[in-house]
C-alpha cells in the first residue's frame, strides 16, 4: 500500500488546472478556467475548472470531483493507479507501508514479470526496427498487410527472430531470473535447455489501463507454417485472458468521446481499424466474452458494437456470452462484415468513411438478430420453434434492471410479433423465468415481491417534493460549507470563525438540530483537526479518505453564486463577493439553525400548556412563549426573513 506520508506529498503539489490542462485544452474566464468536456461531446463548453475550489464540474454532463477523481475518471485508473501516475507526473517518491510477507512476494513477482515484459518489448521492438531479418521479413510483411511504420510504434509492434534461443541468451546476459522467464511464457523448457517460445513471430504487446505491458500475442508470418496461428502469453500473476481487452489502452479516450465501444476478434483488426482513424475499438483475443470483459467496456460505455465475420464461425463467435452482456445493462448492437471478409481487409477495403457508414447502416439489435438466426436454424419444425421461445425469453428475462424495465417490455412486443404468439403469455413466460431466478437466489425470501416504482415516476414525484424535503438541509450543507471556506477566518480580535460556528453549535445541540448526520460527521472531523493544529479548509477534505465525506464536500463547494448581469448597469461602484461577506453569511446560516431550535421550543411548550390544568404552569408556559417569540422576533428582524403563521 502507498503510505499516507506519500499521498500527503501527492496532495500538496497537485496543480488541478496543470493536470486537467494534460487532457483539456482550458482557457482562463475570471477566477476559473473553462474547456470542453472530455466526458462527453459538446460544442459550448460548460467544463469549469476551480484552482481555488481545487474541483471540476461540467454543467453539460453533470461530472464533477477533484484531481484524483479525474485522473481516475478520465484514464479509467483505479484508485492506487491514479496516485502512481500523479506521483510519477510530480517526482514524489513511492514509500509502501509494512504489507505481509506474502503480499510482498506476490508483488515482487508481479513487478518481476511487469519489468521482463517491458525488456522483452523493446528487444522486439529493436529486432523489427533494427535487425536485417527484422526489416527484410516481419516489417515487409507488416507494411504488405498496410500497416505504417506510425501505427506500428503506437502498438509498440515488435519481431522474434528465427534462431532458437536470440531472446533467451540475451536476457540471461541481462541476468533476468530464468524460472520468470519461462514463466512469462516468452522462454520455454525443453528437453533441459531453454529457448525462445515465440520463434519467427510478429509480437503483439498486451497492455493494462496504464500501460504496463501485461503479456504478449505472437502471430506466425508464413501461411503454410503448420504452426499455431497464434501463441498468447499463459495466465500469470499480472496477465488473467478473461479480464483483459486487447487495445483498451489506447482506444479509451476515444470511447468516451464516441460513447460506443466497437469489439472485434483479432489484434489486427484493431490496429487497423485504429491507423484508419477509428480508434473506439478493442478486441476480445478470439474468446468467448467474459463478464470481466463486459464490465471493462461498461467503465466506458453502455453501448457496445460487435463487429465480427459474417461467415458461420463469425455469427457464432458473435453470439456466445452475449446474454452476460444483457444482464450487465449493456446495449448490444451486431455488425457482420461481408463473407471472405474481416473488419481489417475490409476498412482497407473501402476507407474509414465508408466503414463508419456501413457500421452504422448494418446495426442489428442482438437479441433481435438471434432470434433470426434461431428461427433460420427451427425451418418450420414445431418443436424446434418451442425451444426457440423459451431460449429468446431466457435472454429477455435477463433485461433484469428496473431502468431497463421498458426496454424489455419493448422486446417482448417485437419478440412475440415476430414468433406470432400471444403477447400476454410471452410476457408471463419471461416474468416466470425471472420469478424462478429471483426464488433460487434468495435464500430468506418471504415469497412476497414488492412491485417496483417506474424510476421516471419515482424521479418526478421527488422533483416536485424536492423543495419541501431539502429546505432545511440546503441550510445545513451552506453553514457546513462556510465553515470549510472561512473556518480560519478571524470572527472577532479572539475567536476564528470556525471556534464561533463550533460554539453555536455546541449550544444548539448539534445531534439534535442538524439532521443530515454525514454532515455533523464532517463538522466533528472539522472540530477535531482544528484542535489538533491543523488548518483543515476544502483541499483537506476533498482528498479525505472518506469517499462519502469527500464527495458530500465536492457537491458543497460546487454551488455556485453569482452576481446579476443588471448589478452593474443599475450600480456603479464596488462590489462585495462572498469572501467579503462571510461574516453576513456565517450569520445567516447559523440564524436559520436558530430559529428551527426556536421553533421546536414553541412547539414542545404548545404541547405542555394544552396538557396542563395548572393555572400557575399554564402561565410559566404562556410566559415561555412570549419570550420564544420575541426571540424569534429579533432573529428574523436581523436576518431580513419574514415568519408565517
Amino acid at each position: 500500500m502507498i503510505s499516507k506520508e506519500t499521498i500527503q506529498q501527492i496532495q500538496s503539489r497537485i496543480d488541478i488546472v496543470d493536470i486537467i490542462s494534460t487532457f483539456v485544452k482550458l482557457k482562463k474566464r475570471g477566477t476559473n478556467y473553462l474547456g470542453n468536456c472530455p466526458f462527453h461531446n459538446e460544442k459550448s463548453p460548460s467544463f469549469t475548472v476551480s484552482p481555488s475550489k481545487e474541483i471540476y464540474k461540467c454543467f453539460g454532463c453533470g461530472k464533477s470531483g477533484n484531481s484524483i477523481g479525474f485522473v481516475m475518471d478520465h484514464e479509467k485508473y483505479s484508485y492506487v493507479e491514479a496516485l502512481r501516475w500523479l506521483a510519477t507526473k510530480y517526482n514524489v517518491d513511492i514509500e509502501e507501508t509494512e504489507t505481509s510477507p506474502e503480499f510482498k512476494i506476490l508483488q515482487q513477482a508481479s513487478e518481476s514479470l511487469f519489468i521482463i515484459n517491458h525488456f522483452a518489448r523493446d528487444y522486439f521492438s529493436n529486432t523489427l526496427f533494427e535487425s536485417e531479418e527484422g526489416t527484410d521479413i516481419a516489417m515487409s510483411y507488416l507494411k504488405s498487410r498496410g500497416f505504417n511504420e506510425e501505427i506500428i510504434k503506437k502498438f509498440q509492434l515488435g519481431y522474434n527472430p528465427q534462431a532458437r534461443d536470440g531472446f533467451t541468451q540475451t536476457a540471461i546476459a541481462a541476468q533476468y531470473n530464468q524460472e520468470l522467464l519461462v514463466k512469462t511464457g516468452l522462454v520455454a523448457n525443453r528437453e533441459d535447455r531453454l529457448s525462445d517460445n515465440y520463434r519467427g513471430r510478429i509480437i503483439f504487446p498486451i497492455h493494462n489501463q496504464s500501460g504496463k505491458v501485461l503479456g504478449f500475442g505472437a502471430r506466425v508470418i508464413k501461411s503454410n507454417d503448420k504452426a499455431p496461428k497464434y501463441i498468447n502469453t499463459p495466465e500469470t500473476e499480472i496477465y488473467v485472458k478473461s479480464k483483459v481487452l486487447y487495445g483498451a489502452y489506447f482506444a479509451k479516450s476515444a470511447i468516451d468521446k464516441t460513447n460506443e465501444c466497437m469489439l472485434v476478434e483479432g489484434y489486427t483488426d484493431v490496429v487497423s481499424l485504429h491507423q484508419a482513424g477509428i480508434e473506439n475499438v478493442v478486441a476480445s483475443g478470439g474468446t468467448s466474452l467474459t463478464i470481466e470483459q463486459l464490465r471493462l467496456v461498461k467503465k466506458y460505455t453502455k453501448n457496445l458494437t460487435i463487429i465480427y465475420d459474417g461467415d458461420g464461425a463469425g455469427i457464432k463467435a458473435a453470439l456466445r456470452g452475449l446474454d452476460l452482456a444483457v444482464e450487465e445493462g449493456l446495449d448490444v448492437k451486431l455488425v457482420l462484415i461481408p463473407d471472405n471478409e474481416d473488419p481489417d481487409s475490409y476498412v482497407h477495403k473501402i476507407g474509414k468513411e465508408a466503414f463508419i457508414e456501413f457500421v452504422k447502416n448494418e446495426k442489428k439489435d442482438f437479441i433481435l438478430f438471434q432470434l433470426e438466426i434461431a428461427l433460420m436454424d427451427a425451418k418450420g419444425d414445431s418443436a424446434k420453434k418451442s425451444v426457440v421461445v423459451n431460449q429468446i425469453a431466457e435472454t429477455i428475462s435477463k433485461i433484469n434492471k428496473s431502468e431497463d424495465f421498458t426496454k424489455r417490455q419493448d422486446y417482448i412486443r417485437n419478440v412475440s410479433e415476430i414468433l406470432k404468439i400471444e403477447e400476454a403469455g410471452f410476457n408471463a413466460l419471461v416474468n416466470n423465468i425471472i420469478r424462478n431466478r429471483i426464488s433460487k437466489e434468495e435464500t430468506k425470501s418471504n415469497g412476497i415481491n414488492a412491485p417496483e416504482v417506474e424510476p421516471e415516476v419515482l424521479s418526478d414525484f421527488l422533483n416536485n417534493v424536492d423543495d419541501l424535503l431539502n429546505k432545511d438541509e440546503r441550510q445545513e450543507q451552506a453553514l457546513v460549507r462556510s465553515l470549510i471556506e472561512f473556518g480560519q477566518k478571524f470572527w472577532d480580535e479572539n475567536t476564528t470563525v470556525a471556534n464561533y460556528i463550533i460554539s453555536v453549535l455546541d449550544e444548539l445541540e448539534i445531534n439534535q438540530m442538524i439532521e443530515n448526520k454525514l454532515l455533523i460527521t464532517i463538522i466533528e472531523e472539522y472540530r477535531k483537526a482544528n484542535n489538533e493544529g491543523a488548518s483543515p479548509n476544502a483541499k483537506f477534505f476533498l482528498y479525505h479518505n472518506d469517499e462519502t465525506i469527500k464527495n458530500m464536500v465536492i457537491k458543497l463547494m460546487e454551488e455556485e453564486t453569482e452576481i446579476s448581469p443588471n448589478w452593474k448597469y443599475y450600480y456603479q461602484g464596488f462590489i462585495a463577493t462572498r469572501e467579503d461577506l462571510y461574516k453576513e453569511e456565517v450569520s445567516s446560516t447559523l440564524n436559520y439553525l436558530q430559529l428551527r431550535k426556536i421553533k421546536k421550543l414553541i412547539t414542545e411548550n404548545q404541547v405542555e400548556l394544552e396538557k396542563t390544568n395548572d393555572p400557575e404552569q399554564q402561565f410559566v408556559c404562556i410566559q415561555i412563549h412570549q419570550m420564544l417569540k420575541k426571540m424569534e422576533k429579533e432573529i428574523t428582524h436581523q436576518t431580513g426573513m419574514v415568519i408565517y403563521k
